[in-house]
């Protein structure tokens, strides 16, 4: 069995009526409830829910206090190429775009280390487009190598591999894997990945069971808000992590809620996800998923970023670049991934936490 069975299982499930009819009372209800099942989830994430966020607020908050205290995971990305094979219609990195294409070598990869590292962040999350040609698993194994030297948890974000794929790059040093279904809508997902590997829905969702099978100790998932129905999207963001949570209770898992960023090309079939929408999700995801991190990037505005501490968020991106080379040069740079909104340092970053009365972590503390 893997995951894909359990959202097949739903099919008949009919959840709109479930977002559109849920009763406040329910609500309370579930708000006293030390454990939730899928529907009462559902249920935080409808409408009527949405007129009960302060409740839900100081729920998450109570909870977020008790499982991660005050501590909160920063990180940062490094992009080390570009190069993709997909037509995804949502990405700037999508092939048929006239972006300029970068790869770095192992020199430069250094450089970029080299860089990231003065800022004293010990965690970083390795990217790369998805090319095996251009980034081959040995190439971002070799990429890995180099980063040990700097950074003590080092997380990748690449295409979808193969478990024995997975596992080698574990045994060079991998602690943790990110990986977004994007939309789980099985049918949405075809008409946004027109061509590539990536267009193997059923390949990528699997990916990240591939992942705690071959040895990682982290695993962050998510979908693209915008692609569909934030709902929805959200409700099987959640359980896919508690199906997850449940088979391999030994690894820590985290859940992202990043939102459609301006990038290069043209894709105007967009499901508007405004704050309240976001706050709504964060909610729910901690209220459900009480001891699973949530991640929150650069995406998101600053004092929009700072507000969702209290609510839920424990891992939080700074100093970012979505460009490959992008903190260790100006020139020769190739193009971003998306814009970011939030272009604080580390060193800004760390102050906001601090100023919140939080404290910022550098690295994982599971890794200490």
């Amino acid at each position: 069995m893997s995951f894909y069975d359990v959202y097949k299982s739903l099919e008949d499930k009919d959840l709109d009526y479930i977002i559109e009819n849920t009763k406040e009372e329910e609500i309370k209800e579930i708000l006293a409830k030390d454990f939730l099942d899928e529907f009462d989830f559902l249920k935080l994430l409808s409408n009527e829910a949405k007129n009960h966020l302060e409740i839900m607020a100081k729920r998450a908050n109570f909870l977020t206090l008790k499982h991660f205290g005050r501590a909160v995971l920063l990180y940062t990305p490094i992009y080390i190429s570009n190069y993709c094979v997909n037509k995804c219609v949502y990405c700037s990195y999508n092939h048929e775009n006239e972006i300029k294409r970068k790869k770095l070598n192992l020199e430069e990869i250094e450089k970029e280390a080299i860089e990231i590292s003065k800022t004293g962040l010990r965690h970083i999350l390795l990217l790369t487009g998805d090319s095996r040609k251009e980034s081959p698993v040995s190439y971002i194994k070799d990429a890995v190598k180099i980063l040990k030297k700097y950074f003590d948890a080092i997380s990748i974000e690449v295409y979808a591999l193969k478990e024995d794929e997975y596992k080698e790059l574990v045994d060079a040093g991998v602690s943790g894997l990110t990986i977004y279904q994007e939309v789980y809508n099985e049918d949405i997902y075809k008409k946004v990945h027109l061509k590539g590997p990536k267009s193997n829905y059923k390949n990528r969702l699997d990916a990240p069971e591939r992942g705690c099978k071959a040895g990682m100790k982290f695993i962050g998932i998510g979908a693209l808000l915008g692609l569909n129905d934030f709902r929805k999207e959200a409700f099987y963001t959640g359980i896919h992590c508690n199906y997850l949570q449940k088979k391999y209770p030994h690894v820590e898992y985290s859940v992202s809620a990043p939102r459609i960023r301006p990038h290069v090309g043209i894709f105007d079939l967009i499901d508007e996800v405004d704050d309240k929408d976001l706050v709504q999700i964060i909610l729910a995801y901690r209220i459900y998923l009480k001891s699973v991190g949530i991640t929150m990037s650069t995406r998101e505005k600053e004092g929009f970023r700072d507000h969702l501490i209290p609510l839920g968020v424990t891992n939080i991106s700074a100093g970012v670049k979505t460009s490959v080379k992008g903190h260790s040069s100006d020139e020769d740079k190739g193009e971003a991934q998306f814009e970011i909104a939030d272009k604080r340092s580390v060193k800004e970053m760390k102050e906001a936490i601090k100023n919140m009365n939080y404290q910022p972590l550098m690295k994982n503390w599971m890794n200490i």
